[in-house]
């Protein structure tokens, strides 16, 4: 019933691969939690918000954003309609699948220095080997220095990989099931071959060390205090000869957030306060200090309403949520021809045809699912429709094949009407995912219908 091809709404191509442009500068830079954060940030200033800790009172019009541990970002535009009344809120997840280097990392094996790592949510590890990584994160001295480390994205830096078993001895590797193809603790990478001295022990280790003393001035016990994350070297790039998707790392969700981000800078003077946040952790279930789990987000509503002079804001948080809505901005299962035989394909989601909304995920019997009220949903397809927005519903798979999760039951937890709205991804959770540019481009002007709607 809703599948119609969004290309078609185009006579000309221009705006959507414009939109692209953008987009994919921003997921070339934004391979971890924290560069994405850094992206933001002057992307909302250039627009006119503020810090929320910098002002002591709000009105309608204002705008404003809170940052929590350099991993979390929360924008708000304030509503015409005092905040109290309810949000209009966009949330996202920045995080990806990746590589973690563990705590203790460096080792050396046969004259060969490599860096130990434990892999961070749900993926086929396999995929991890034999293509271009790069590092990113942080190295936090004894003394709080932060130290910002980047190796592998400049044309001219030095990338690392993962090696596998060359095919000619690899008879016994083919026998085994995709899951132990490679484990989990053979997922090292390779940083070094060049000793510093001939029979020292550990040598080509210590010149790997070296050159991060020189380049960072770190030492190895400071990686106990680091956050080092290993992802896919380069630049997301035009997919397909006529350059109609987009080949990049990180499209789950960071598809959803830049959309969501852009929406909320796209828009003016809303009615309801509008509310943008991205949350780490959703790839591990949302927990901790900067997942959806946290009361980073609770906190930043109390202070909003704070300066809007609530003189009860923990109470008037909890009424605020109560009458808010929500756009849980997560990707679905893009419906891929050389497997339809994990999808339901009446109930599944295609490239081109837009922003997907899922009533429920979850697995099995919804397990895990928020489930979306019909009432909400009738809203939904509303102000979509009054939004000549093309949009589509889904499921993620057969019932019992497999499944997934977002943050849409945390939120709905607070009981406010909630929604999982996102795009189509082929190859999700690999190290290069595939998105529509059409189906981006309308995941934004769909989020910017819902900040908008009354």
């Amino acid at each position: 019933m809703y599948r119609k091809n969004a290309w078609n709404k185009y006579a000309s191509k221009e705006e959507v691969f414009a939109f692209a442009e953008g987009y994919k500068k921003f997921i070339s830079f934004g391979k971890t939690e924290r560069l994405v954060v850094k992206e933001s940030i002057p992307m909302l200033e250039e627009k006119g918000f503020v810090n929320g800790e910098k002002v002591s009172s709000v009105k309608a019009g204002d705008k404003i954003y809170f940052i929590n541990k350099n991993k979390n970002i929360c924008a708000f535009i304030v509503g015409k309609k005092p905040v109290i009344e309810g949000l209009r809120i966009l949330g996202a997840h920045i995080d990806s699948p990746r590589l973690d280097l563990k705590e203790n990392p460096f080792y050396e094996n046969h004259d060969l220095a490599y860096g130990d790592t434990h892999y961070y949510g749900v993926v086929k590890k396999y995929q991890w080997v034999t293509i271009p990584l790069a590092l990113h994160g942080v190295v936090i001295k004894k003394d709080g220095t932060t130290v910002d480390v980047n190796i592998g994205e400049d044309p001219n830096d030095p990338i690392v990989g993962i090696t596998d078993l060359l095919i000619h001895l690899a008879a016994d590797q083919m026998q085994k099931p995709a899951a132990k193809v490679i484990e989990g603790e053979g997922l090292d990478i390779s940083l070094g071959s060049i000793p510093v001295k001939e029979g020292e022990k550990e040598s080509v280790k210590a010149g790997v060390l070296a050159i991060l003393k020189e380049k960072y001035g770190i030492e190895e016990e400071d990686f106990i205090s680091a956050e080092i994350e290993v992802t896919p070297a380069g630049p997301a790039r035009d997919y397909g000869l006529d350059r109609s998707m987009v080949a990049g790392y990180g499209h789950d969700d960071r598809s959803c957030a830049y959309t969501s981000l852009k929406a909320i800078l796209d828009t003016e003077d809303p009615e309801f306060t509008s509310c943008c946040i991205l949350v780490d952790k959703e790839e591990i279930g949302s927990v901790g200090a900067t997942g959806a789990q946290s009361l980073f987000f609770e906190n930043a509503v109390a202070k909003l309403l704070c300066l809007q002079g609530s003189k009860a804001p923990v109470f008037d948080t909890r009424i605020c949520f109560e009458h808010s809505k929500m756009l849980s901005s997560d990707v679905s299962a893009g419906f891929d021809p050389l497997y339809p035989q994990v999808h339901e394909a009446k109930n599944a989601a295609y490239f081109g045809q837009g922003l997907v909304f899922n009533k429920y995920l979850g697995r099995g019997g919804k397990g895990g699912s928020n489930d979306a009220n019909p009432e909400y949903y009738a809203w939904i397809r509303h102000i979509m429709d009054e939004g000549n927005i093309n949009w589509q519903s889904a499921e993620i798979g057969k019932i019992d094949v497999g499944g997934g999760g977002t943050i849409a039951y945390i939120l709905g937890n607070y009981n406010m009407d909630v929604i999982d709205a996102g795009i189509p991804v082929h190859n999700m959770h690999a190290p290069m995912e595939i998105v529509s540019k059409v189906d981006v481009y309308e995941a934004y002007l769909g989020y910017k219908t819902f900040l908008i709607a009354k």
